[in-house]
């Protein structure tokens, strides 16, 4: 992992010397320390900005793919007065394929566990002391998708639980108020077992815009896709016409984040279907493609397979740049190009 880490971010980065020491209540942060014994204690602004970035990045890619979930399941034969549990839960589930960056995240967070689920790997942590570093993250690396309201209702139940007020009753149905308004809410069964839930007023998350490139890398190793389009066509040598697409998506209800794409690449088109519940930030013009996207995700990487995908769109355009897309040869190769990415990819790993 190490040297797949010296690429993306140099080398002289040590990913396990990364920890966030446990702080003091809800708004101490300590910041981030490597662990070396034999060296001085100031640290190089270059190095100081890969941790930043790489920090962002992660905050990023949990807009995309994280998860906070509060798990209250009923425990009578317990020694909890209140009959029940109440375990707060921050994952990210990704296909095996990714557990390599996974474990990336876990070695820089310095908390959770990576674990097999079928054909996808979690990273997962579950106790009360581990989440209140994940939360310290959060603050200071703040999410800016909708999930930004998930993480503050999520929040509130963990200072709950410090003060252990998920023993109690009272405090047990503040936590289903607040539980109740997370996510998509509370299952049947809770809702029977707590007639009396007020749900809360779900935090209103406006004002979206990108706080740091790496945090927009770790969003698109998450929601972006890079595709090679290929259509055949009756005006060309080839018979074929090929167009370069990079997309974002993400649901309608971030429509104002996707929007800001336009103005932060200077590039791009937003729009979003009918009936559709998604909103979609594209570029397809290849200019904007090759002096502004690609220079960009040059220099703040994608990680994961995408990464390949996107090394792939990266030899795509270099080909089109030398025109050799007009030729059957060149064609041929970018046709094959396209057959290992992304979905094609998969089929063949698997």
């Amino acid at each position: 992992m190490q040297d797949k880490f010296d690429e993306m971010y140099g080398p002289g980065l040590a990913v396990s010397d990364y920890h966030l020491d446990m702080f003091s209540g809800f708004t101490a942060f300590s910041g981030i320390i490597p662990l070396r014994s034999n060296k001085p204690a100031l640290k190089k602004p270059s190095l100081a900005r890969r941790e930043e970035g790489l920090l962002w990045f992660i905050s990023g890619f949990t807009d995309a793919e994280g998860c906070f979930m509060i798990k209250i399941t009923p425990k009578p034969k317990s020694k909890i007065l209140v009959g029940w549990q109440v375990i707060p839960v921050f994952q990210i589930l990704l296909h095996q394929r990714d557990k390599e960056l996974l474990d990336l995240i876990k070695d820089c967070l310095g908390v959770g566990r990576v674990t097999k689920v079928g054909k996808q790997y979690a990273f997962t942590v579950s106790s009360l002391a581990q989440i209140l570093k994940i939360i310290n993250h959060f603050e200071k690396f703040p999410l800016i998708t909708q999930k930004k309201a998930d993480f503050d209702l999520f929040k509130r139940i963990v200072i709950i639980m410090s003060r252990n007020g998920h023993l109690t009753c009272e405090g047990l149905q503040e936590i289903v108020n607040i539980r109740a308004s997370l996510n998509k809410g509370l299952t049947d069964g809770l809702k029977a077992a707590f007639p009396m839930t007020t749900p809360v007023a779900r935090p209103l998350v406006t004002g979206q815009t990108v706080p740091h490139p790496e945090w927009l890398a770790g969003f698109t190793t998450g929601e972006g896709c890079f595709f090679v389009n290929v259509h055949k066509s009756s005006t060309t040598k080839t018979g074929f016409q090929i167009r370069l697409l990079f997309d974002l998506v993400q649901h309608s209800r971030d429509n104002e984040l996707i929007r800001s794409f336009i103005e932060y690449f200077k590039c791009g088109i937003f729009y979003s279907p009918k009936g559709s519940m998604a909103g979609r930030f594209q570029v397809s013009n290849f200019s904007d493609i090759v002096d502004k996207i690609l220079p960009f995700f040059q220099k703040h990487k994608i990680m994961g397979e995408k990464g390949k995908d996107f090394s792939d769109f990266c030899e795509a355009a270099e080909l089109m740049k030398a025109k050799k897309h007009l030729t059957k040869e060149g064609s041929d190769q970018i046709k094959k190009i396209k057959k290992g990415m992304n979905q094609g990819r998969k089929s063949i790993n698997i």
